[in-house]
């Protein structure tokens, strides 16, 4: 429990962090430069400029992702929202059950609430979750490669996800799950998977690796002959490179 000296000491805290909120961007305070001095990070690190929060600079798409480990991303969704054309927040699984039948699973991390803010906020803005394959053994993607109807099943299931939700569509998170393997397979899947999507007025943006194996000259899991293939299916590619040193 908070004692009243505690609350006190949360009030202060809030009114420092208000007061930080400047008139001036991060340029006119001096703040980018070669060599910043810690001391300035930790002051000016939760300092933003108030005026400046639906400015963008970039004109193309920029994806923004809501993580479990991060939860200030649902706050800086909402500020800075503007800056962002698509949000992910890291929420969905689909698992497979048996035959032409899907899980999805994460649905109580979806908050409504925040939603409705982050589009009132920002109009133009999509909120596409994050799905991943969840699960699944090689049998199972065998058995959706070599079944039409099990992969018209998956899309159909995930257009009626996204628009009994509200969603905007998707961030597919499967490639790297079956290594070099079935990518033929795996190709023709997204492809119908997207053209279902896109009929429902719904996105998808693709998880890639690196072209290039972290730590060699060897080629990865999806090189330019899959984007070329994918290209003209995908809404966007979301290519993951934190782990790569």
């Amino acid at each position: 429990t908070l004692s009243k000296t505690d609350a006190k000491k949360g009030a202060t805290k809030n009114l420092e962090e208000k007061m930080l909120h400047s008139d001036k961007n991060v340029q006119d305070r001096g703040l980018v430069v070669v060599d910043p001095k810690a001391k300035d990070i930790i002051l000016e690190h939760r300092s933003y400029c108030s005026k400046k929060t639906k400015e963008r600079h970039f004109l193309g798409d920029v994806l923004g992702y809501i993580t479990p480990w991060n939860s200030h991303g649902y706050d800086i969704a909402k500020v800075f929202g503007n800056k962002f054309t698509l949000i992910s927040p890291v929420w969905l699984q689909v698992k497979r059950r048996g035959k032409e039948t899907f899980q999805f699973t994460g649905l109580h991390d979806a908050d409504k609430g925040w939603m409705k803010d982050v589009r009132k906020n920002s109009k133009p803005i999509k909120i596409v979750p994050r799905i991943l394959f969840d699960g699944w053994t090689y049998q199972d993607f065998e058995s959706v490669f070599g079944s039409e109807d099990e992969i018209e099943e998956l899309s159909k299931n995930m257009v009626l996800l996204a628009k009994n939700e509200n969603f905007d569509g998707f961030v597919v998170e499967v490639w790297s799950q079956l290594g070099n393997q079935k990518q033929t397979e795996l190709i023709h899947l997204l492809i119908h998977l997207s053209e279902a999507l896109h009929e429902a007025q719904l996105k998808l943006i693709l998880v890639i690796p690196p072209a290039v194996a972290a730590g060699t000259n060897q080629p990865g899991m999806f090189t330019k002959k899959e984007f070329d293939q994918l290209a003209s299916a995908i809404d966007a590619f979301s290519l993951m490179t934190y782990d790569y040193s």
